[in-house]
């Protein structure tokens, strides 16, 4: 199922999150693809809207979001937007070591 449809699927009609880990993992597939298209703004609206909201599993959460932030890291690490990104991951990764690499 495409991350489009997850994210449709896994929301109410009034916004409401049905699968709140199920679409942050959506959102962060689709920032990793916008990273890679040379679309920074919607890579960081996605990576920062993954770590919004409820979440039952961070270890969960940070481990998906390592490939978004290689592309931050690879291709954007100069960019301010990038570098908060990566810091906000680091901060939720410091609870649970071994998650998140260096």
């Amino acid at each position: 199922m495409a991350s489009a449809e997850v994210l449709r699927a896994g929301t109410d009609f009034d916004g409401t999150e049905r699968s709140p880990m199920r679409n942050a993992e959506a959102r962060v597939t689709l920032g990793v693809t916008a990273a890679r298209e040379g679309d920074l703004e919607q890579a960081l609206i996605m990576g920062e809207r993954a770590l919004q909201g409820d979440r039952q599993s961070v270890p969960s959460l940070i481990m998906t979001s390592r490939e978004l932030a290689a592309e931050m890291r690879r291709q954007y690490s100069s960019e301010p937007g990038a570098q908060d990104y990566l810091a906000r991951l680091h901060s939720l990764a410091q609870d649970k070591p071994g998650f998140m690499p260096r």
